[in-house]
């Protein structure tokens, strides 16, 4: 078997926003997944959790208000069930699609922690909005905690760090999986950040941007192509603008100039186009490649998306 090795990043377009919603679309990253297991790929998937995390930090919230007993939970908690159930539904998404095309292959989900660092400067800037609204009172009660709050049109939000991922824990269950010829699901929305104190893991109140983690997971098991599956159909930046570009090929050190807020979606597109970059440039015959989720296996021959070599 051939032993070509990808990462493929699935962005929140392969989720939708509602337990219905995932339940269809994952029908259609199982798809895409089956294609590259045709194509003899040995595949490592990470995903976004965007929403979810979201829709579980909120009803643990709630439920929290309505009943003292309980504690709102952590987000590293929320990570945690967030990797859960999406893996549950995408790995028996892609065994019922793989059984369906006549092949056997068992699909692992890992609830995956990554390490990030305590001075990393993002503790101090946050920059991920999550959860409900809030009203003033609330929001003076969080940040009594010492808790980031930002005030938006319909309330106030928290807001915590994104600080960038350093190793991640699991990294060695993932190789043996992925050694015994297993599709593995790791570090889903970005991995649960956690600090480590001695032998204690302790979860951090963060986000980790999954386009860095699947960069970080894909240099980590030597994968030779980073696959980000979106809703676009390949790279634009400078949209709606009289300077508007779309690649087809373009080379990483060449990608690299044009990396930065002016030209490119700070949320969407700049991680990703950031994490493909520096995975290509460290290390030999590696390519990024950014296409749209129904046309994974067109774009790792070339015939469409934006390939970064």
């Amino acid at each position: 078997m051939d032993n070509k090795k990808i990462v493929v990043a699935l962005g929140r377009n392969a989720f939708g926003e509602t337990f219905p919603e995932q339940k269809a679309n994952v029908a259609k990253a199982a798809k895409a997944i089956a294609d590259l297991v045709e194509a003899k790929y040995n595949i490592v998937i990470t995903h976004s959790n965007g929403p979810q995390v979201g829709m579980i930090q909120t009803a643990m919230t709630e439920f929290a208000r309505l009943d003292s007993r309980y504690t709102v939970a952590p987000m590293s908690l929320c990570g945690a069930m967030s990797q859960g159930y999406i893996g549950f539904d995408l790995q028996n998404a892609i065994r019922t699609e793989l059984l369906n095309r006549g092949i056997y292959k068992t699909v692992s989900t890992i609830i995956t922690q990554v390490k990030v660092d305590p001075f990393d400067r993002a503790f101090s800037n946050p920059t991920k909005v999550i959860g409900r609204y809030m009203t003033e009172e609330e929001a003076k009660a969080e940040e009594a905690k010492g808790n980031y709050v930002v005030k938006e049109d319909k309330g106030y939000r928290r807001i915590i760090a994104a600080p960038k991922p350093q190793d991640i824990y699991e990294i060695d269950a993932v190789r043996a999986l992925l050694d015994a010829g297993q599709i593995v699901i790791a570090a889903g929305g970005g991995g649960i950040p956690v600090l480590e104190q001695r032998t204690v893991l302790k979860g951090a109140s963060a986000i980790i941007e999954k386009d860095y983690v699947a960069a970080r997971l894909a240099e980590l098991i030597d994968a030779d192509t980073l696959l980000f599956l979106t809703a676009a159909d390949r790279l634009v930046i400078n949209e709606g603008t009289d300077k508007e570009q779309s690649f087809d090929t373009i080379k990483a050190s060449e990608l690299k100039e044009y990396v930065n807020e002016d030209n490119m979606g700070a949320i969407t597109t700049l991680p990703k186009v950031s994490a493909a970059v520096e995975f290509v440039l460290a290390g030999n015959e590696r390519k990024a490649v950014i296409a749209n989720l129904e046309s994974a296996k067109d774009a790792l021959a070339g015939k469409c998306g934006t390939t970064i070599l």
